[in-house]
């Protein structure tokens, strides 16, 4: 085929799947639902901590189909979803609800590249919500069951020899008629709580491998002996097996070691440079799996040197530490949600957006608030410089409620199934995100959302990953276990509880509501803890909010997170509308008063 003629062929088939696909409904929208190409959807490379140079992206255009629970693969589908977006979104071109007693269904075929003959095939999927089972060439290869974490099959034993291969995905989501981990998805969105999730809402790619391949690396920094201590997951691996491991300050090699591949190694990095908000350094890592000599897998990382940890101060007052200074961490509570992608950001642009304003608005730390993010979105932090207390996504039924005094009282108590699920999923996350330098605290419960065994849930917690913080319960039942008291203060800040023992903090407060017209989910619906004319009456509100903080740093607080970075459906609280198109307050006000907040703990 001639060059001119090819050019109109694949001008052809891109203007074909176009015509396939539009936003559905006539919600607000991002500036960047525009510039997503069917094609093309999210092509980034989707596991910075793990990066090998070939991939294959599988984003784009499926077949799907709503089906009752317990039917077979249908013969015909409904028409097709653009992945991976979740299909009560409008970006996935359907915005249709499904309920418990419905599968979603998704079909799509695929090639393998001819230069990756002979390898292992690993199908990844980011996050589908909820419960997941996959079929290739219609033989069931795998299930998965949890929202917020990836997942992949090595699906190279049922490949067809040669050209197309079929893939089916089937999802099971019940949302809030189930006890999993939802966050804020409900089936009757208001308030502060939005519309479902369900489905492939991350990424899905696959990748060729050797038969002995990295699936894991778990750095931890010890920054008062000068030394990084690496472990490595392994596939296939045997005796006799090893990997080498190098770390890059910008291209010079300034570390090298060698460990047997189930061991773990340890790197001196004597006058380390440290990773911080205000100097976000990062080393980089070539990890290289050797067998009888040759090297089999070879990825691309990064890692940090960074430490956090609490002290009490000349005053007695707990507060938190990062690289044995004390600092303020004060951020803004980030829900992550998007008016056209729900959970997922339209292009990782937009993806990166919400942590840039975060940082030029002088905050040193997000909140991520009952959601888990993609991998990329806690690289930009790890890059960018920002601190992130992550939430586990709350689900199943609330217990008694007690959220001003020390309960010691019975809770509730979860089926023998949600309790293990809750387990599972809470390490899932904790072992997705290990890497990412920019995680400093772990979050297990939000208020009493589906509390139950505090105790032992952040015991269990800090023993597992004793090189992070652990918030107990963010404004929830307070139990005197964990690193922190954390209280909930709406409007304005208060100090109404102390603990001399722990670092005590101010973990969700403000919520200054501004309603812009043709910025709103719903224009005749819309909520804040208090609400404003003009975006002056906001800043104003938001310094006096924050001067008074100043105040009750002094008498003991030692974090804030303010409500919320962006508006949500009809949630109107944000520092910007929920399309992202209209910053809500004088932003040259609002960095200085962040600013002087997160410096306030600074040594003179």
């Amino acid at each position: 085929m001639k060059r001119s003629a090819f050019a109109l062929f694949l001008s052809l088939i891109s203007t074909s799947s176009f015509a396939q696909w539009q936003p559905a409904g006539e919600k607000i929208k991002t500036k960047w639902a525009d510039e997503i190409d069917v094609n093309n959807v999210l092509p980034e490379y989707p596991r910075p901590l793990i990066e090998r140079e070939a991939w294959k992206n599988l984003n784009g255009l499926w077949d799907y189909a709503i089906l009752p629970v317990g039917e077979f693969e249908p013969t015909a589908f409904d028409g097709q979803i653009l992945v991976p977006f979740a299909v009560e979104s409008s970006l996935s071109g359907v915005q249709k609800r499904i309920d418990e007693n419905q599968e979603l269904w998704y079909k799509r075929s695929f090639t393998i590249p001819s230069n990756w003959k002979g390898e292992n095939i690993i199908i990844h999927f980011g996050a589908v919500d909820w419960k997941t089972e996959v079929f290739v060439n219609d033989i069931k290869i795998g299930s998965h069951q949890g929202g917020f974490t990836p997942f992949s099959f090595d699906v190279t034993a049922y490949l067809n020899k040669s050209g197309e291969q079929k893939l089916v995905v089937k999802v099971w989501d019940p949302s809030d008629k189930g006890y999993q981990p939802r966050g804020k998805q409900t089936s009757n969105p208001e308030g502060i709580w939005y519309t479902p999730v369900s489905g492939i809402w991350q990424t899905v790619w696959m990748e060729p491998v050797s038969q002995k391949y990295i699936t894991a690396i778990r750095p931890t920094a010890d920054i008062d002996h000068g030394r990084l201590t690496l472990e490595l997951g392994t596939s296939g691996t045997s005796q006799g097996d090893y990997y080498k491991v190098d770390v890059y300050d910008g291209g010079k090699t300034v570390a090298s070691t060698k460990a047997a591949a189930d061991e773990k190694a340890t790197i001196a990095l004597k006058d380390a440079k440290l990773w911080s908000p205000d100097s976000p350094f990062l080393y980089d890592l070539k990890v290289a799996l050797i067998s009888n000599g040759k090297i089999v897998d070879e990825v691309s990382s990064y890692v940090a040197m960074r430490e956090v940890s609490t002290k009490r101060d000349e005053n007695g007052i707990v507060r938190l530490q990062l690289n044995n200074h004390d600092l303020f961490q004060f951020g803004p509570l980030d829900q992550g949600w998007w008016p056209d992608g729900l959970y997922t950001a339209p292009t990782d642009e937009a993806l990166k957006y919400d942590i840039e304003k975060t940082k030029a608005w002088g905050f040193n730390m997000i909140r991520k608030h009952v959601k888990v993010e993609p991998a990329r979105w806690y690289t930009h932090c790890d890059q960018l410089g920002i601190l992130v207390w992550q939430d586990m996504p709350s689900g199943d039924r609330s217990p008694q409620w007690q959220p001003r005094n020390y309960f010691n009282g019975n809770e509730r108590i979860r089926s023998a199934e949600s309790e293990a699920n809750y387990r599972a999923e809470w390490k899932g996350i904790m072992d997705y995100l290990y890497a990412n330098p920019s995680v400093v605290c772990w979050v297990p419960f939000n208020e009493a959302w589906g509390q139950f065994k505090t105790k032992e849930i952040v015991e269990w917690t800090k023993n597992y990953d004793p090189s992070r913080l652990v918030n107990p319960a963010s404004g929830g039942n307070h139990y005197q276990v964990g690193d922190m008291l954390d209280l909930h203060h709406y409007p304005g800040p208060n100090l109404f509880l102390y603990d001399a023992q722990r670092a005590t903090v101010l973990g969700e407060y403000g919520g200054i509501g501004l309603a812009l017209d043709n910025h709103l989910w719903t224009p005749d619906r819309n909520w804040g803890y208090v609400q404003f004319k003009t975006s002056d009456e906001v800043t104003n509100q938001y310094v006096e909010y924050g001067e008074k903080l100043l105040k009750l740093i002094k008498s003991g607080f030692s974090a804030a997170v303010y409500t919320q970075t962006t508006d949500v459906e009809v949630e109107v609280n944000g520092l910007m509308t929920y399309d992202r198109k209209v910053i809500k307050i004088d932003e040259k006000r609002v960095a200085e008063i962040n600013r002087k907040i997160c410096k306030s703990l600074d040594k003179k």
